[in-house]
């Protein structure tokens, strides 16, 4: 997480927070040290942020203290409720936590709104610690261009493993499935990620690729048309 976001997200906490909050309860929320959180909490002060407290004991945002109102209008904000609460159903773990974020920062603005229900049934959760692939990890390998040694298992229950270059993500109701450039079939292929047993990301870069290959991946399949298969 960039700073300049964690700063903003010790901010949210705070602001929602009914107690003080230690360095470390906020560091375990940032995923970073104690040390982190102090540093970032005396940049906060110096910048006015209104925050109290000292170290030991915990910090507490003073009352009164708000952000900016979001410039959406009222459906703007529904649908924004709607496809956050949405992302229950796509199996992606990171994403909804961040999801979560998102929603607890609207609901602080503008309230809570228990009537906009979302079904939360759909693709199963992906836990590494089940043996499924991280979703997060298979993101931030298409956004770094870096190549992915996968062991997958088609319907038929026969595994292979491959060199691919990730490109995208389809999100279905049921699954989800993995976009790229399969090099032990020289072409694209589509990986349902609830078959993927092994993921390992490479030190091998295609570095500058893969807007072209995503640009001949959707002439050649439409996303609403790709189905899961090696």
């Amino acid at each position: 997480m960039r700073r300049s976001n964690r700063l903003f997200e010790i901010i949210q906490i705070l602001r929602s927070a009914e107690r003080p909050m230690t360095a470390e309860m906020l560091a375990r929320q940032n995923e970073v040290s104690a040390r982190t959180i102090y540093r970032d909490i005396s940049a906060l002060q110096i910048m006015g942020t209104p925050i109290e407290g000292e170290p030991g004991i915990g910090y507490v945002m003073r009352k009164g203290y708000d952000l900016p109102p979001l410039n959406f209008d009222l459906e703007e904000i529904e649908a924004l409720r709607v496809g956050l609460a949405l992302l229950s159903r796509t199996g992606d773990s990171a994403l909804q936590h961040a999801g979560r974020r998102i929603h607890a920062k609207v609901d602080a603005l503008h309230g809570p709104a228990d009537w906009l229900q979302v079904a939360p049934w759909g693709a199963p959760l992906d836990d590494p610690a089940k043996g499924c692939v991280s979703v997060s990890s298979l993101r931030d390998a298409i956004r770094n261009e870096r190549k992915l040694r996968l062991t997958y298992r088609d319907d038929q229950e026969q595994e292979t493993v491959r060199t691919v270059r990730p490109l995208a993500l389809v999100y279905h109701l049921e699954c989800m499935m993995l976009a790229g450039w399969c090099e032990l079939r020289a072409s694209f292929r589509h990986f349902r990620t609830d078959r993927i047993y092994g993921c390992d990301v490479l030190d091998d870069r295609f570095s500058g690729q893969s807007g072209a290959l995503r640009a001949i991946w959707l002439e050649q399949n439409p996303w609403s048309e790709a189905s899961a298969g090696a």
